[in-house]
């Protein structure tokens, strides 16, 4: 019988980390060596991926992160065959607001996002309470629609590539936390609960604890910091059928509500800075996000149906950190995806594996403009 990695002690590649960013890259790694993936928690996804908005929104964050997600956008539209039997995507769009003192926001937004993505168009004010019935009049002074919004089926995903790993005999280990990094010539000596493992290379995916990770391996100390974003599930309006609304946002981002399961998911799209966590919302950020979301729209939100927070970790520039860490040869940085991390996992999953593996960049992810530069952990300093 085939010995497996756990139990012979060592493996090509460990990473740490079960949410989407460690669950992509041991997908794609496993067919080209030995990996072990290790998750403090009882189940994958629970912290921050098992919390997301579970959207596809190309128009977002900055150029690393719109490379990333417009080169996941194929995978995620058709995924190959054996991946997922339920679609990964389904078109949504996104309505987004302007209220008197907004247009600018819309203009900026508009004009820096048009370029690269023609699927944003503004409409008329009519259309956009077509799109949305319970739009409150002459709350919107203009409106944009985003064509190319998708909702993502984010189990779908981590399942797909959980079968992926398993399926080229990788491992994942719950319940196992890392307690000691020890590197030498030979590789790196990883302590947890489960026992001892040896690695030729390290992966920090461990989210809003990537920073005290790299802290064990004595790795760069990179700025990552964690921030809380709430977000609630109300009743969709009296006798309607919200399954058809696109997202809807502000121009400003003081809030967003899109459809869920029938009724309404709801934020204040706050970014809270806090410490690593198993993030509780706070009542006055839920009751912003139904103040704001209200102004807009009539929804006659009366309770929520449930609540939750999330960690969203980011670097300064809120680009993705993604590359061998300088200090510690060997430690391989997978961190501060910032909320993009099902978005952006096809394509960060290629490129993390190929620099990994010391393999050619995907030339699509170069030829828009993605660059080792860009992601390296040393580019802070």
């Amino acid at each position: 019988m085939e010995q497996s990695v756990l139990s012979a002690g060592e493996a090509d590649v460990v990473i740490v980390g079960g949410g989407i960013a460690g669950l992509c890259l041991a997908g794609q790694l496993a067919s080209e060596a030995s990996v072990l993936l290790l998750e403090r928690e009882g189940a994958v996804g629970y912290h921050s991926s098992g919390r997301s908005a579970a959207l596809y929104i190309e128009p977002y964050s900055n150029w690393p992160v719109f490379a990333l997600t417009r080169g996941s956008r194929d995978f995620l539209l058709a995924p190959p065959d054996g991946f997922s039997e339920v679609p990964l995507a389904t078109p949504r769009g996104a309505l987004t607001l302007a209220p008197a003192g907004q247009e600018a926001a819309l203009d900026d937004f508009i004009s820096h996002w048009q370029p690269s993505c023609p699927g944003i168009q503004e409409i008329g004010l009519d259309e956009a309470a077509r799109q949305l019935p319970v739009l409150i009049p002459d709350y919107a002074r203009r409106a944009v629609f985003d064509a190319d919004v998708f909702a993502l089926d984010t189990d779908a995903m981590m399942q797909g590539w959980l079968r992926q790993l398993r399926g080229h005999g990788g491992e994942i280990v719950l319940d196992a936390e890392v307690t000691r990094l020890d590197r030498s010539s030979a590789g790196w000596t990883v302590t947890t609960n489960h026992g001892v493992i040896r690695t030729r290379v390290i992966v920090n995916a461990a989210g809003a604890w990537a920073g005290r990770l790299g802290e064990l391996a004595g790795a760069l100390t990179v700025p990552l910091e964690p921030r809380r974003r709430s977000a609630a599930l109300v009743a969709a309006p009296s006798g309607m059928s919200v399954d058809g609304w696109p997202v809807v946002a502000d121009a400003a981002h003081t809030f967003y509500f899109k459809p869920e399961a029938g009724a309404l998911m709801l934020s204040p799209s706050d970014a809270t800075p806090t410490v690593p966590c198993d993030a509780r919302p706070e009542e006055m950020d839920l009751a912003l996000a139904v103040a704001r979301a209200e102004e807009a729209a009539e929804l006659g939100v009366r309770r929520f149906v449930a609540t939750w927070a999330g960690l969203r970790t980011f670097a300064p520039d809120e680009a993705p950190v993604y590359g061998f860490d300088p200090l510690a040869p060997g430690f391989y940085w997978a961190a501060g995806q910032g909320g993009t991390g099902f978005q952006t996992a096809p394509a960060a999953g290629r490129w993390m594996a190929a620099d990994i593996l010391g393999a050619e960049l995907p030339k699509d992810l170069c030829q828009l403009g993605l660059t080792r530069e860009a992601l390296a952990p040393e580019r802070f300093g």
